[in-house]
């Protein structure tokens, strides 16, 4: 049996946003979208990062503050981050005060520039993780946690010295960024993010 729930607009969607109109506009113009840009990248790795052990929608609605505190998440102005920064972090009541989650975040920054370096870009490293023929789910049910995948990609990225990027974030990751497809058979977004994700490709 299907999940997909019916908005107050009319819309069949995936029901995880709700009503709420920012987590609305996540899931119609954004999850599941490619995201081919280092910072677009760090900063999804660095929003999962920081999600983990929370809600989504919690971090989603801290998102501007944390672009603000940390330089838009440019990661060479992250990369230099140091002691007093981190204290300046810690001490900002509008992001999620983890000082695990924030070094990891700075770690990821110089991480997110070498393997820039390495693959021209990040979403160079990420394209080998793309999966165009991942099958449609038809219920919450059907969408794993983990896959081998982000097991794999979880396991490549430590071996590079990454941070906070276990299997779990790292399919929360995959998803995010189009990597997977996991929109409902027969939500409305499921077929421009199929669409669009196919500038994987082209990658």
């Amino acid at each position: 049996m299907s999940d997909l729930a019916v908005g107050d607009d009319g819309v069949t969607r995936c029901p995880w946003p709700g009503s709420d109109p920012l987590y609305l506009d996540y899931h119609d113009t954004e999850w599941g979208h490619p995201v081919l840009s280092d910072a677009g990248l760090y900063e999804r790795v660095a929003l999962e990062g920081f999600q983990a052990g929370l809600s989504w929608i919690t971090t989603l609605r801290k998102r501007e503050a944390f672009r603000e505190v940390f330089a838009g998440f440019d990661p060479a102005t992250v990369s230099r981050f140091g002691d007093r920064e981190v204290g300046r972090l810690l001490d900002d009541a509008r992001i999620i005060r983890n000082q695990a989650k924030i070094r990891a975040a700075i770690n990821n920054a110089s991480r997110t520039l070498d393997l820039s370096a390495e693959f021209g870009s990040v979403a160079g490293f990420l394209a080998g993780y793309v999966d165009l023929t991942h099958a449609a789910p038809v219920s919450l049910a059907d969408i794993p946690a983990v896959t081998e995948a982000s097991k794999s990609l979880s396991k490549d990225l430590k071996s590079r010295g990454w941070s906070f990027v276990g299997p779990t974030t790292m399919y929360a990751l995959m998803q995010a960024v189009g990597l997977v497809n996991d929109h409902l058979e027969g939500c409305h977004a499921r077929a421009a993010s199929d669409e669009q994700r196919r500038a994987w490709s082209s990658v």
